[in-house]
């Protein structure tokens, strides 16, 4: 089975934790003790229902505000796939947390309270999903039994969100009329919406496709560990020479000529083996060790391609830069550290282009520095080069993190746009 990697987001209270809370309640995916656990929790605090958010907001500052605050993350599965879910959080002063949970989503869902229709932060988070290249965005239609289910009002919405949706980078937009709370159209149809002729939200997670969505076509394999046994007494790994890493884009097979970048020392794939045993392909997101047929001096930081279809080897880059760091800015001139797949090196920052206001739109080319949750567009001069792909076309080698030298905490989160 494939796993469907899915972050929830929307404003405030619009009911992205009961959401994921139902989903695991009614697909049968917690525990008896849990359930006991969030029954009595629910009772404590004088709910007259049992409180299925309380199953992802488990912080005691959550509990007590009834929001989300750190990205919680889920595990279940149904017969025809696996899931990861994200539960990110709806304040402004979260964003990183919402970026953090949506940059590895397959798919995103924006939930929006039927009531107040879309907000300034439904938005933003549509803003942020489409910015990050998550393939497949869900508007799940959240407390449409306190509407009376009307058909009406939901299509207000739809059409809402479909005019602003227009200005964005969206390929694939579902519309899902649901009520978290009281389970219609979450895992089953429900009757109280007979206008409704779509499928209900699971029905949609477990069919929707999602293996065109990776980068099947450039090679790309960042090489993490160089695996050498050396073992005296066993002949069969005397002389093992591997690579390990995970592949991030394109398919690999025994056989393949294929380039090793920084040198441009070309090779043949001898073998491609797992914990499992050897394969005969491997594709994203696997993780594989490979063994070559010519000897070659590769590292950690190097990279694996296609003589014919290179990445840019780049040592300047233009990229829009999400800051994580709260009490330090970014500003140009500013020295940094940049991890990007498995290679490090140090940067700085050349430029600052403008600062990027998420709930309008608006470009402040005034901007002199990066705040806390603010984004804008940097130039980033590199120590050493790079093997990048502009992030719209491979999320892996088009990403990037950006360390504090001094702390070694992670400060920004980074998309290259143009790495030419």
């Amino acid at each position: 089975m494939d796993i469907l990697r899915f972050a929830t987001a929307g404003s405030v209270d619009d009911g992205k934790s009961t959401l994921i809370g139902r989903l695991l309640y009614d697909s049968k995916a917690i525990f008896e003790d849990q359930l006991e656990a969030v029954e009595r929790t629910s009772r404590d605090r004088g709910t007259e229902y049992t409180d299925l958010s309380l199953l992802t907001d488990g912080l005691r500052a959550e509990r007590e505000q009834g929001i989300t605050i750190d990205v919680a993350y889920r595990y279940f599965a149904t017969p025809r796939r696996k899931f990861i879910i994200a539960d990110t959080p709806g304040h402004i002063q979260y964003t990183r947390n919402m970026v953090t949970g949506a940059s590895t989503a397959d798919l995103a869902i924006i939930l929006i309270d039927a009531r107040k229709g879309v907000l300034e932060q439904s938005r933003r988070h549509a803003f942020l999903t489409s910015l990050l290249r998550v393939p497949h965005l869900v508007l799940a239609v959240n407390k449409m039994d306190l509407v009376d289910y009307s058909q009406e009002r939901f299509e207000e919405i739809r059409e809402e969100f479909t005019a602003f949706a227009s200005k964005l980078n969206v390929s694939d937009l579902t519309f899902i009329p649901i009520s978290a709370l009281n389970g219609d159209n979450v895992v089953s149809r429900s009757q109280n919406t007979p206008w409704y002729l779509g499928t209900s939200l699971l029905h949609h997670l477990e069919n929707v496709h999602i293996a065109s969505d990776r980068n099947l076509t450039d090679v790309r394999f960042p090489v993490q560990y160089v695996i050498r046994p050396q073992r005296a007494n066993d002949h069969a790994f005397h002389d093992y020479r591997g690579y390990a890493g995970q592949v991030a884009g394109g398919v690999l097979k025994p056989g393949d000529e294929v380039v090793h970048l920084p040198s441009g020392l070309t090779t043949r794939i001898a073998s491609i083996d797992t914990f499992d045993g050897p394969v005969e392909e491997a594709f994203p997101p696997m993780s594989v060790t490979l063994r070559f047929e010519d000897d070659i001096d590769i590292s950690r930081g190097d990279m694996i391609a296609r003589p014919n279809n290179q990445p840019h080897v780049a040592q300047e880059l233009e990229a829009m830069v999400c800051w994580m760091a709260d009490g330090i800015k970014l500003t140009p001139r500013s020295k940094l550290s940049i991890k990007h797949t498995t290679r490090t090196a140090r940067a700085l920052v050349r430029d600052l282009h403008y600062r990027l206001d998420v709930n309008t739109l608006h470009r402040d080319e005034e901007a002199t520095s990066l705040g806390l949750n603010e984004i804008g567009r940097v130039s980033l001069r590199i120590t050493q080069p790079l093997f990048v792909d502009d992030y719209a076309r491979n999320r892996q080698t088009g990403g990037f993190i950006l360390v504090d030298e001094a702390t070694n905490g992670t400060v920004g989160a980074g998309m290259v746009l143009d790495a030419s």
